[in-house]
């Protein structure tokens, strides 16, 4: 019988969103990609530094079911490498003792077809245009914006943080906003409270992540915690606690910032991811937390 991944939270992740390869990508934009080739080869016994995403997916790798021992979360690499230069990637995966066995490597072409046979939850990428198709297939999927170092520690608590219009909602509501402005998207949103908003894009992980908290919760235990970080004030913030309501969905913390900037609250919550569909807060958070762009809803359009 062949193994599946059915009981599992499965996270395809790119090589550039998990390891520091802006060198190697500086070779391959600078100088092609024979010289890349060249230069991934020619390295490939040098581990390569975390990346973005690496302090979560270490800490996914570790998560286990309390019942049973194993392992809830299943992570693939998912690389527009071939399978010579990735030699470089799966050496640095053994180096730092990430139980990462499965892979697909593609040879300069757009993973995202693939992401369904890996029954992918969630994917992240540094590649902007894998995203985006990835997206439009139905996917979670986010950008995540590479370059600055964030400093790890050996907490085991995993945090996540969302933004909910266009996130963990769908942009209907955002687009009342874009379109009329706030005094009506306001109107809007207090005529519909009970209304559930339909879903967005990140739902799904959303529901994934909670059903793992569940599987601990009989145990006392929470290493999972999530927070939604939204530019909702009162009163358009009971629409959204009733939508999470009807999903039958949970986040441990809500923040409704009315406009103020997110960076603060973000510093303090210190998530190891926080994914917003808006480019102007994914940049100014990147500068103090990991942060995945979703390139979706009216705001990306």
């Amino acid at each position: 019988m062949p193994q599946t991944l059915d009981d599992k939270l499965v996270v395809a992740i790119s090589s550039r969103a998990l390891f520091d390869l802006e060198e190697s990508n500086r070779v391959f934009e600078e100088e092609g990609l024979e010289r890349y080739i060249e230069y991934q080869i020619n390295h490939e016994n040098e581990p390569l530094l975390p990346g973005v995403a690496f302090p979560l997916i270490r800490r996914l790798l570790a998560l286990r079911n309390p019942l049973t021992g194993k392992e809830v979360v299943e992570v693939v690499l998912i690389s527009r490498n071939d399978a010579n230069t990735g030699l470089r990637v799966f050496n640095s995966i053994q180096h730092h003792k990430l139980n990462i066995t499965r892979a697909a490597f593609t040879s300069s072409r757009s993973p995202y077809n693939y992401l369904p046979a890996f029954q992918a939850d969630l994917f992240l990428s540094a590649n902007p245009d894998d995203v985006s198709l990835a997206l439009q297939n139905g996917k979670a999927s986010a950008t995540l914006l590479t370059g600055p170092g964030y400093e790890d520690d050996e907490s085991t608590e995993i945090r996540i943080a969302f933004d909910g219009d266009a996130v963990l909602f769908s942009d209907e509501a955002e687009i009342v906003y874009k379109t009329k402005g706030l005094e009506d998207f306001t109107r809007h949103e207090v005529e519909k409270s009970d209304v559930p908003l339909m879903p967005g894009p990140f739902k799904g992980f959303l529901e994934a992540l909670n059903r793992l908290q569940t599987m601990y919760q009989a145990r006392g235990e929470q290493p999972i915690r999530i927070a939604l970080v939204t530019a909702r004030q009162a009163p358009s913030h009971k629409r959204a606690i009733n939508t999470l309501r009807s999903w039958g969905v949970t986040v441990d913390e809500a923040f409704f910032l009315g406009g103020l900037d997110k960076e603060p609250i973000l510093a303090k919550f210190r998530p190891h991811i926080f994914f917003d569909d808006q480019q102007s807060y994914c940049l100014a958070a990147a500068g103090k937390v990991p942060t995945g762009h979703v390139p979706s809803g009216i705001a990306n359009k």
